[in-house]
């Protein structure tokens, strides 16, 4: 007679993870949660379950859900600022006054914001999550990009290229940064979560340059 099989045990989740970097496990996680549903989608139980140990060994890492979706975040805000300094990176070396520099830069800058935007939307509707809570401290959650600056300091570093090129007066340099922010987040979200998806998004690209015409002439 054969011998019976048993039925293999089910693996038992680890308490610690045997590559020593337990944190990282889990933020790549959370990280990849949100790429695929965005904040919602980001569960400390399910990053725990991917990372293939027992909910309780988290809490060493991440004290909370929240906390795990704060660095989640932070790491969302650096990969815009990765995208819009491969963006400014693009603009030729050579051959452009500095007014034009700073006025390619501005169109940079909004193009790389929302073009990661329709890439990478999970991540984008994580980076900028409305929450009281989603405090920002960039000691503990440092959401710069390889540059060191993040995607806010970034427009403001081009906002600030176009009064020094004189092409903005001083005098309407204040909040400029914020007016122009608003307008390109603005178009973004309405195209990716919003109700200009269907007629906007197959022509992003078309709108986004229009946009910034605008912008640009604004400020």
């Amino acid at each position: 007679m054969p011998r019976s099989q048993s039925k293999p045990a089910a693996p038992t989740p680890r308490e610690t993870y045997r590559h020593g970097d337990l944190r990282r496990a889990l933020l790549e996680a959370g990280i990849a949660l949100a790429r695929e549903g965005g904040p919602p989608a980001v569960k400390l139980r399910e990053a725990t379950r991917r990372a293939g140990v027992a909910p309780n060994a988290a809490y060493r890492h991440f004290a909370s859900q929240q906390a795990l979706l704060m660095a989640v975040r932070a790491s969302a805000l650096s990969a815009v600022a990765a995208a819009i300094e491969l963006e400014l990176a693009a603009l030729p070396a050579d051959g452009l006054s500095p007014a034009d520099r700073a006025r390619a830069s501005v169109r940079a800058v909004g193009m790389g914001y929302m073009r990661f935007a329709k890439a990478h939307t999970g991540l984008f509707l994580t980076a900028f999550a409305l929450s009281d809570k989603l405090i920002q401290d960039t000691a503990a959650w440092p959401s710069a990009g390889p540059g060191g600056r993040s995607p806010y300091e970034l427009l403001c570093d081009v906002v600030d290229l176009l009064v020094q090129a004189g092409v903005m007066p001083a005098a309407k340099r204040p909040g400029a940064e914020i007016l122009a922010w608003s307008a390109v987040h603005g178009l973004a979200m309405l195209v990716v979560d919003g109700p200009l998806a269907a007629p906007v998004g197959p022509h992003f690209e078309m709108f986004g340059q229009r946009l910034l015409d605008m912008v640009e002439k604004g400020l």
